[in-house]
């Protein structure tokens, strides 16, 4: 039964390998909880967690560079209520790497002004502390000071007074991405995502730092080879190599035309 649903997703749906992937990700998690549950069926539950996954094409990261950047956190209109609170969710998104259930589920007891830090409870119930960007920092201060008292304890809320979702988020970096798009075109290409914006702070701590681990760290990655992904999509580090590497001396010559050509060139008008 799971795998004629996992070959229906791709023949009859028409759905990536990586789509099949997720979805088998998925029914092989729920498979080991019930290896505890069910011990009777431990020889079936084996063969199920036996599928093999598909194999899919690597890509680099996709992510933004400074220029695009600037123009992204400058898009939201600072004298409203909604452009100062998308200025700070955007400039903590990009400063602190958050995925957006992080960025959505950030309370305000979380937050830190004065040491300029927040505290992220994130994948695998792992804690992390991560410091602020002064502009970040002056950018949620901004937010705070407007955003009143509400019963939510969410730092982002809507304006119902409700926490933001995931959807709300996407919204929201959409409609920026449009206006920043005016001032950097190559925007308009890309296909923006919360996610891209994590992306984009991994590249960032990876080319000040040059090294991944203080980027695991930064992300909350719980293992080590997911952070090396960052490293194929970062062109410095192969400059580097080049640099750092003697070539082989190229043999010098000079091309030389046969004599049958050079008759042959005279002889035509």
């Amino acid at each position: 039964m799971v795998s004629a649903f996992l070959e229906d997703l791709e023949d009859t749906r028409r759905n990536a390998p990586e789509t099949r992937n997720v979805r088998l990700a998925a029914i092989k998690s729920f498979f080991h909880f019930l290896e505890y549950q069910h011990p009777a069926s431990l020889e079936q539950i084996r063969r199920v967690l036996a599928i093999p996954y598909k194999r899919t094409n690597t890509r680099l990261v996709p992510y933004l560079v400074r220029e695009e950047v600037q123009a992204l956190l400058d898009a939201p209109d600072p004298t409203t209520r909604d452009g100062i609170r998308d200025r700070a969710m955007l400039h903590l998104a990009v400063c602190a790497g958050l995925r957006v259930s992080e960025l959505i589920g950030l309370r305000l007891s979380d937050v830190s002004l004065p040491s300029m830090s927040v505290r992220i409870y994130g994948k695998g119930r792992r804690e992390r502390a991560l410091p602020l960007w002064k502009s970040t920092t002056t950018a949620l201060r901004a937010w705070l000071a407007v955003r009143g008292t509400l019963a939510a304890p969410e730092v982002f809320v809507n304006l119902r007074g409700q926490p933001m979702s995931r959807w709300g988020v996407a919204y929201m970096l959409k409609q920026h991405a449009k206006t920043a798009g005016q001032r950097c075109p190559g925007l308009l290409t890309k296909k923006l995502s919360p996610h891209v914006l994590r992306h984009t702070c991994a590249m960032i701590v990876l080319q000040a730092t040059q090294d991944i681990r203080k980027v695991s760290l930064w992300l909350g990655h719980s293992n080590l080879a997911t952070t090396e992904t960052y490293t194929r999509g970062d062109p410095t580090e192969k400059l580097e190599a080049i640099e750092a590497v003697v070539p082989p001396h190229l043999r010098k010559g000079s091309f030389r035309p046969p004599d049958r050509l050079i008759a042959l060139l005279k002889s035509r008008p």
